[in-house]
């Protein structure tokens, strides 16, 4: 029997509610398969720092370098909550950053999928769907102008200022390129490369590394594409793309208009994969104003469980049913407060209720 360590970060808000829901998959896959699961709970984020005063507190690293992989809830407060943290200690610079600094998490994907049955999540017209949405955002997690060097101060003149600095070298350029490259291989053999070298040097050098880099790919396509002409393509005609590519600040800024184009982020789940470990994790943030209420949908962690089975625990096949027993809920007609309004055609159901129907036809689908 096969036996994995997962180190499990609920995080703040809504992270402790969907959290719960997504370990009651787990238990399911333990049911069907010959696995074990050792889930080991720990404090990060704003929860962290209010408890130990450490946002990424030492206790929770020593339970994340023991994992074989990572199940990571939402972090964050409200912008007036935050205020009570020191800047350096906020969760993101003060538990994210680090984590992924860690584990150099340098690959990140966002899967932006919704079937043709589920297109009344979207805002987008019927036409511009068609079939269905499906792609994936593969964005460089650990460069660029989040990891840059950062100085804030009063300058000559008297007035505040602030310095960050937006830097790559080819070798971080070249692995994420490769991430992709592959990725492209097996899907429909299209990349786009997503840049602005019109105007930064930094996308310049992007291109010059991927262009090397695509003499190993000969089959696969790439189309050029400057980001601000993405952001418009990605509403006006998601469908043509397939796998897109980017630095990390454009894959922040385009992987949430790819929650947009679905209708909610908390459609997106998110696989961040370094070369020894890898966690996983929504792509949304902790919404505090509805934590508590049993209505955030747990889709996207769900989803995440479902992306940590496929790339840390080679199990394919029950991947693909737990994506598919999700959207078969959302298929039988029901959802939550968070993601549909009333009037909307659908059957509101709360947080667990939404985790219970998953396991549910989970249990029920032939094993691999």
């Amino acid at each position: 029997m096969k036996h994995y360590k997962i180190a499990v970060l609920a995080g703040d808000g809504i992270g402790p509610e969907i959290t719960h829901e997504a370990l009651k998959v787990l238990k399911v896959i333990e049911e069907r398969n010959d696995v074990t699961f050792e889930l080991m709970p720990a404090s990060f984020g704003a929860c962290a720092y209010f408890e130990t005063g450490d946002a990424f507190p030492q206790a929770t690293i020593d339970i994340c370098d023991q994992a074989d992989a990572i199940l990571k809830g939402p972090i964050g407060l409200s912008h007036e909550e935050a205020k009570k943290i020191p800047i350096d200690q906020q969760p993101e610079r003060g538990a994210l950053l680090p984590m992924r600094r860690r584990y150099n998490t340098y690959a990140n994907f966002r899967p932006v999928s919704l079937p043709k049955s589920l297109a009344h999540f979207s805002p987008l017209k019927p036409e511009i769907i068609g079939e269905g949405i499906d792609l994936i955002i593969v964005r460089e997690l650990v460069g660029g102008l989040y990891f840059g060097e950062k100085e804030m101060g009063v300058n000559d003149k008297g007035l505040r200022y602030v310095r960050e600095t937006l830097e790559y070298d080819e070798e971080q350029i070249r692995r994420i390129m490769h991430e992709a490259f592959k990725l492209a291989s097996k899907r429909r053999k299209l990349l786009h490369n997503i840049h602005k070298s019109n105007v930064l040097k930094s996308s310049v050098l992007w291109n010059e590394v991927m262009e090397e880099v695509a003499k190993e790919y000969p089959d696969v396509k790439v189309v050029n594409f400057l980001v601000d002409a993405a952001a418009t393509a990605l509403c006006l005609n998601p469908i043509q793309f397939d796998v897109m590519v980017m630095e990390n600040m454009f894959g922040d800024i385009l992987s949430d208009q790819g929650g947009g184009i679905l209708g909610s982020l908390g459609l997106m789940p998110s696989a961040c994969i370094g070369p020894d470990k890898a966690y996983y994790e929504p792509s949304h943030g902790s919404a505090p104003d509805i934590a508590g209420k049993n209505i955030a949908n747990p889709y996207s962690m769900i989803g995440s469980v479902a992306m940590m089975l496929e790339n840390s625990f080679d199990m394919a096949a029950e991947a693909k049913n737990v994506w598919d027993a999700m959207q078969g809920v959302f298929g039988d007609g029901y959802s939550t407060a968070d993601l549909s309004k009333p009037g909307s055609g659908v059957t509101m159901i709360s947080t667990e209720q939404f985790g219970d129907k998953v396991v549910e036809k989970l249990r029920n689908m032939p094993k691999a």
